[in-house]
């Protein structure tokens, strides 16, 4: 394959990039000819999202560069990207490369000595979703912390925050009240405003001693951006965040998980169909302010699938809302999940939450907004009372901050 790093090849990878207004870091590793890659053992975190805009997956793009791929990693939901949310992931071997598949969602969620023996660097290319209770981010710190235990670099290829880079909102996780798990190990609110690489720059200068980190940032991408402004085609980084439009609103509907209406899992669209037999959607209607979204009522049934094992009123119709994000400015899913919260809560006497509250705090990574919900609070005053801690937050990245 010399061909590989010929000019004729390489021209043609910048043309193809060139089509696309955003270039992400696997591309432009690419087209650097695999630099700093070259000569060293590597070993690759990765899903079914790890692709470039023609969609070609990492794990082709650093062969066909001729570079020494010795081992893959997974994150949750798996190598290929199939396995439900919480779902314990075995390791594997992958059938296209038949390279070994080391889950990091199995057994153990950071990658062992022995499973980083013989590399000289690792690379993580993963699209996260721009929300601290979606692990990868957490997978990618505990993959950092492995990789600085062992002696060796981690590169990061850059990709898109699917909220854009601007919108910082949500509580701080308190490990004081709730003990911290992978969906409350990120630092900063819940939705940060980072990229994966500018996460690892900033989880990196809070460390004693910094790890050696390498990030190939993306080229073309602004703050502002939705991922509608990327040019780039959206590929499912999990089984239910299936559109760029579902991710947008995912920081608020996911937080239906952690009661009994049903977050659209078992439907075609989880996380913008929302429902339960028993919801008023005509009263929920005429009650909830969801800037930048358009909602209507619309009945579903959910059905179990691989993707969503027995969810909610399976084979159950459900009496639900279809929501649409409109707005070009950045969208606020976390203010509509409040508002959700709190008008289920005052107009639904049917509507609970799961465990008495315990799995929202443990997705949020605090009691603070459940007790405040409980009290009566609106969404402005949870909103506000946060608003000291994420102007901190704001003033602390940018250091990290590349774009």
């Amino acid at each position: 394959m010399a061909f590989v790093n010929s000019p004729d090849y390489l021209l043609g990878v910048a043309l193809l990039l060139a089509a696309s207004p955003v270039q992400v870091g696997l591309e432009r590793l690419e087209a650097e000819g695999g630099q700093p890659l070259a000569g060293r053992r590597v070993g690759l975190v990765a899903h079914a999202a790890s692709v470039t805009a023609d969609g070609r997956h990492a794990v082709a793009v650093l062969r066909s560069l001729n570079l020494d791929l010795r081992r893959l990693f997974s994150p949750e939901h798996g190598f290929e990207g199939t396995a439900a949310a919480g779902e314990a992931v075995p390791s594997t071997r992958d059938a296209a490369s038949g390279l070994p598949v080391v889950s990091l969602y199995g057994k153990s969620k950071k990658p062992s000595l022995e499973d980083l023996r013989g590399l000289d660097v690792l690379v993580i290319d993963l699209q996260d979703a721009g929300v601290r209770f979606y692990t990868y981010a957490s997978t990618l710190m505990l993959c950092l912390e492995a990789a600085a235990e062992a002696g060796i670099e981690t590169v990061v290829l850059d990709r898109p925050n699917p909220l854009g880079g601007d919108l910082v909102e949500g509580p701080l996780a308190d490990p004081r009240s709730v003990p911290t798990t992978l969906l409350s190990m990120a630092p900063g609110p819940l939705v940060h405003g980072l990229t994966l690489g500018e996460m690892a720059r900033l989880v990196n200068a809070r460390r004693p001693k910094p790890a050696a980190l390498k990030v190939v940032p993306m080229e073309g991408w602004r703050r502002t951006m939705r991922w509608r402004d990327t040019g780039r085609p959206w590929v499912a980084p999990s089984p239910n965040l299936r559109t760029a439009d579902a991710a947008l609103a995912y920081p608020g509907t996911c937080l239906l998980e952690a009661t009994n209406v049903s977050e659209g899992r078992g439907t075609k669209s989880p996380f913008l169909l929302i429902g339960a037999p028993w919801m008023d959607t005509r009263r929920l209607l005429s009650r909830l302010a969801a800037p930048a979204f358009r909602l209507k009522a619309e009945s579903f049934t959910p059905e179990g699938s691989a993707a969503a094992p027995q969810p909610k009123y399976e084979g159950i119709l459900c009496a639900g809302l279809r929501l649409r994000p409109e707005s070009a400015a950045p969208i606020s899913g976390y203010r509509l999940g409040l508002g959700l919260l709190r008008e289920l809560g005052t107009l639904q006497p049917e509507f609970r939450f799961l465990r008495e509250g315990a799995t929202l705090d443990t997705l949020l990574g605090t009691r603070s907004v459940r007790e405040a919900l409980q009290r009566g609070e609106g969404v402005d005053a949870i909103l506000k009372r946060d608003q000291p801690a994420t102007d901190a937050f704001r003033r602390e990245r940018e250091a990290a901050l590349l774009y």
